[in-house]
């Protein structure tokens, strides 16, 4: 016969009511963290002629990102300073300048105020190939992505597009919050279930694994298509970003399977750039139309003044 407590019940019980009671709670918390999830999904764009309308979850303010950012972006530029390799390449400074300006007031058509922010462009002398754009439109290209891949400017608009992308859908402030809600989940889990630390890791790795890396892969592909929709529309050939990554192929020698990266393999990226370039290209004659005109009215000005 059990030993009784106190209240009556046995031991147990007692053991079998805790249990219950753990994962009440399990369930509980995990009901809690899905309805924070359906209030917290939005839509930071328009969809486009891209059609990227994926609604997303936000956690983390949009403004303290964006002052983290700020602050990341000066420790970047003085580390760099320090080193005698920022803007050394003038020439090569205007020239990515004169891009990003003819694109900026493209950002408009996904976000409205995004022409307003706050826009920072500047080059590193790095053999680096690689460019990136945080929230609020802090830009940095690094000198190696330009020469090594010998960048047309068409090319280098698509690099550009896709990074202004990345900040245009806020993708490092939805990945910081699922981050976030994961690190909960696992952590509610491991409590409620009584996980340990090994328990844990594989859990994490799991979620990596099915859910980490596939929205990675998903925020390269709208960074690809709407960055294609933003090259075309600010008078820059779509189809260079196809070539951007048939020269990034080149250099690819040994990239892991797309299974277990966070970015798409680049026969997958070629593709989907192939179809995003054929569906904008009405958007980039019209550009360039607009473009000609604009060229040929200024000089007959010029010719009268």
């Amino acid at each position: 016969m059990h030993r009784r407590l106190r209240n009556g019940a046995s031991p147990i019980f007692a053991g079998r009511f805790f249990a219950r009671l753990k994962k009440a709670l399990f369930f509980s918390l995990l009901s809690a963290s899905v309805a924070l999830t359906g209030c917290a999904t939005q839509k930071t764009t328009a969809r486009g002629a891209v059609g990227v309308d994926r609604s997303q979850l936000m956690l983390v303010s949009e403004q303290q990102l964006e002052r983290d950012a700020a602050k990341s972006y000066r420790q970047v530029l003085a580390e760099a300073k320090k080193a005698g390799k920022l803007d050394t390449d003038p020439k090569l400074l205007a020239r990515v300048r004169r891009i990003v300006q003819r694109m900026i007031p493209q950002t408009a058509v996904f976000r409205p105020n995004a022409p307003k922010w706050n826009w920072e462009v500047h080059v590193i002398d790095s053999d680096e190939l690689n460019a990136w754009c945080m929230p609020g439109g802090k830009i940095v290209v690094y000198s190696g992505l330009v020469k090594k891949l010998k960048l047309t400017d068409d090319e280098l608009a698509a690099v550009l597009g896709h990074e202004i992308s990345h900040a245009l859908r806020e993708h490092a402030r939805e990945r910081m919050s699922q981050a976030m809600l994961a690190n909960l989940a696992l952590n509610i889990g491991a409590v409620a279930l009584g996980a340990g630390q090994t328990e844990q890791q594989l859990a994490a790795m799991a979620y990596n694994l099915t859910v980490g890396l596939p929205f990675s892969r998903l925020h390269e592909e709208e960074a690809d298509r709407m960055g294609v929709e933003l090259a075309a529309r600010a008078g820059y050939n779509p189809y260079a970003a196809v070539n951007v990554w048939k020269k990034m192929k080149k250099l690819g020698n040994g990239a892991p399977p797309e299974l277990l990266s966070t970015h798409p393999s680049y026969d997958t990226r070629i593709h989907i750039l192939e179809k995003t370039a054929k569906k904008v290209w009405p958007l980039y004659e019209k550009a360039r139309r607009n473009v000609v005109h604009q060229s040929r009215h200024a000089a007959i000005r010029g010719r009268t003044v």
